[in-house]
């Protein structure tokens, strides 16, 4: 890339005193290449960039922006219904129910022992 830029270089100075090229077409022809070269590198710079961040796991913050936002409306949807429930999360059983327990069976050991 540097002997390109020397090659250019040396191309306008040559065609500059010669005469074929002014000073001030060898400075435009600069500075497009130099806004050219640029745009490339930070093309280059940013593809790299973002490779290496997506190969680590990360996310773009306006991506986390969003996630954050959903998150926080996943929160508040679930916190309004439960704070009119009551605390208890178990279903309660009737009274009748509760009352009715069957005799626990002994085991065959415990028949055994008992005679």
């Amino acid at each position: 890339m540097a002997n390109d830029l020397f090659a250019s270089l040396r191309t306008y100075l040559n065609k500059v005193s010669d005469g074929e090229r002014t000073p001030a077409e060898l400075a435009n022809a600069l500075n497009t290449w130099v806004k050219q070269s640029g745009d490339v590198l930070k093309s280059k710079i940013d593809e790299e960039v973002h490779n290496t961040v997506t190969r680590m796991g990360f996310i773009k913050r306006e991506e986390f922006d969003e996630l954050k936002a959903e998150f926080e409306k996943f929160k508040r949807a679930q916190s309004a219904p439960s704070s009119s429930a009551p605390s208890s999360t178990a279903p309660k059983k009737s009274a009748a129910a509760q009352k009715k327990k069957p005799a626990a069976k002994k085991s065959t050991t415990q028949k055994k022992s008992a005679r």
